[in-house]
């Protein structure tokens, strides 16, 4: 529970920050810009459409999320989720009275934040004493009613399921309309609290709900009928496999989950090997190729993914990914499942697939491989703040809150040699050598690398002032779309935010000790960094469908 805590807290300052940036570009820089120059000409067309059976139904709908109503028909649900017989439902009544309570906490910050006065119509209630954005009754009826609909889709089993739950998020929408029609709100704060309402229950769901964050355990008799099943049906001839886990990451409820599933695929007796703080990895996964292993499952974040895949480079053996840290940054770039049974599962049945590996050296640590990004500057700057305590607690957010910190580093002076060509010197908030494009939450820091074009990206950064950054991320939005497209999106050149390039080896020096990371770990500051591409260096099971 306080891990969920925190991170619904962490997640809840994101969610804030967004909504109400949001607000203050609508009342700021794009309040001269349509749709925001037509919302009054909107609110001002349906008070000429009124009549006194609109005004009757209007304050019907408006009174469905006044906070009386709201509080009131919360706490009838969450005592009928846990007093009525045979019904305990306890996590469910917690993601209702959180999703709701969050979604009033967040508005109140957002009108603390954002002062917008209300439309300049003749109002039907009267005002109080907050910001016109977000609408606070849309926003806390999207939390009840539509936390409501997900509770009756997800544990009613009855065939009129759908049609309550599809009444139940009409309700948000009519709350919202009314609150327009009565003259209460412009349309973007109905907006506002419809999005408010709707990311306060993926918080907390997430956080709370079964299914989500919390592994179950098996039944005690689970591998029994694991066995018994895979018996029954005729079993394809299966290659010795090996478990490396890293135990820091993998708790022994989802080691418990992983030996069903691979009881259930025919493999039984399976070694799990753990990885250790001096050994994460790599010298396990050396033992058991030496064994006569013939299939390799990985279970850890991207560092152990990093060590058992430098082990494996060249070898031909097969890796199957398994999710289990924070980032899972090759698992996410490759579309595979990120909870660990499902991944297990997805590569047991899967194909083989050569995969590009970066190999990387420097002053101060020797040549290694990497499956997905290296760099210096800020993002490894990020890396070094970010304690493994924060990483456990709050997930991948936590690398946010400790980027914001690198913000305030010197920019850095280097130059770079690419496939032995003139030296290009640079200024750089940071450099990535990336195998691959995306990380978290779907961005894509370097939108053009793949993981199977023999080739591999560098990214310069060199945004100036907060203009800067916004155009750095315009330019990988608009490079994330043309290389979605299948377009070059390299080459960009120099003197802009953002500069791409993609090579097979490449040389950079630093005019003075940068801090430097190889697949999320910081190996310490230094002056170089040189980089080639291995293609096909490694072989990764994946689903049919994701060839």
């Amino acid at each position: 529970m306080p891990r969920a805590a925190a991170r619904i807290g962490a997640f809840a300052v994101c969610q804030a920050a967004v909504i109400a940036g949001f607000g203050l570009l609508i009342t700021g820089p794009a309040r001269e810009f349509w749709p925001m120059t037509a919302e009054d000409a909107a609110v001002e067309a349906l008070e000429d459409a009124r009549t006194a059976t609109l005004d009757t139904a209007s304050t019907i709908a408006s009174a469905l999320g006044d906070t009386s109503t709201v509080v009131g028909l919360t706490l009838l649900a969450c005592l009928a989720l846990v007093l009525v017989p045979g019904l305990p439902r306890w996590r469910e009544a917690v993601f209702l009275a959180i999703g709701v309570s969050l979604q009033s906490v967040i508005f109140v910050l957002i009108t603390a934040s954002v002062d917008r006065t209300r439309p300049d119509v003749e109002r039907m209630d009267d005002s109080p004493p907050t910001s016109s954005y977000t609408s606070g009754h849309t926003g806390a009826a999207t939390a009840l009613y539509a936390g409501l609909a997900v509770l009756v889709l997800s544990r009613v089993r009855a065939p009129w399921r759908k049609p309550l739950a599809a009444l139940l998020l009409l309700l948000p929408l009519l709350v919202g309309l009314a609150r327009l029609y009565r003259g209460m709100h412009h349309p973007t704060d109905v907006a506002g609290g419809l999005a408010n309402g709707a990311l306060s229950l993926f918080v907390v769901g997430r956080a709370v709900l079964p299914g989500h964050s919390w592994v179950g355990r098996p039944p005690a008799d689970a591998m029994d009928i694991a066995v018994a099943a895979a018996e029954e049906r005729p079993a394809p001839a299966q290659k010795r496999l090996t478990v490396i886990v890293n135990p820091t990451v993998t708790d022994e409820a989802t080691q418990e989950q992983l030996r069903l599933v691979l009881a259930q695929h025919g493999y039984r007796d399976t070694p799990f090997v753990a990885t250790t703080a001096e050994d994460t990895g790599g010298g396990q996964t050396a033992e058991a190729l030496r064994a006569g292993t013939e299939l390799i499952a990985v279970c850890g974040g991207d560092g152990t993914v990093r060590a058992v895949a430098d082990a494996l480079a060249g070898t031909g053996v097969p890796l199957v990914l398994v999710p289990s840290g924070t980032g899972n940054l090759l698992a996410r770039h490759l579309n595979l499942p990120l909870g660990p049974a499902e991944a297990l599962a997805a590569g047991l049945t899967g194909e083989p697939r050569a995969l590009d590996l970066g190999r990387i050296e420097g002053d101060g640590f020797p040549a290694v491989h990497f499956t997905a990004m290296a760099g210096a500057g800020l993002d490894a700057t990020m890396l070094e703040e970010t304690s493994d305590r924060a990483k456990s607690v709050l997930g991948w957010p936590a690398y946010v809150l400790a980027g914001a910190k690198g913000l305030r580093t010197p920019r850095m002076r280097l130059t770079v040699r690419l496939d032995g060509g003139p030296e290009l010197r640079r200024t750089a908030r940071m450099v990535l050598l990336a195998n691959i494009g995306t990380v978290q939450a779907g961005a894509a820091p370097v939108p053009a690398a793949k993981p199977d074009d023999g080739l591999l990206d560098l990214a310069v950064f060199d945004p100036r002032g907060a203009g800067g950054w916004l155009r750095a991320a315009g330019v990988l939005l608009r490079a994330k779309r043309r290389g979605a497209g299948g377009a070059d999106v390299t080459g960009t050149g120099d003197g802009g935010p953002v500069e791409f390039h993609t090579f097979r080896r490449a040389e950079l020096t630093f005019a003075r000790p940068q801090p430097r990371e190889i697949d999320g770990d910081p190996v310490g500051p230094g002056l170089r960094l040189t980089a080639e591409v291995r293609p096909g260096a490694l072989t990764v099971m994946l689903p049919a469908r994701e060839r």
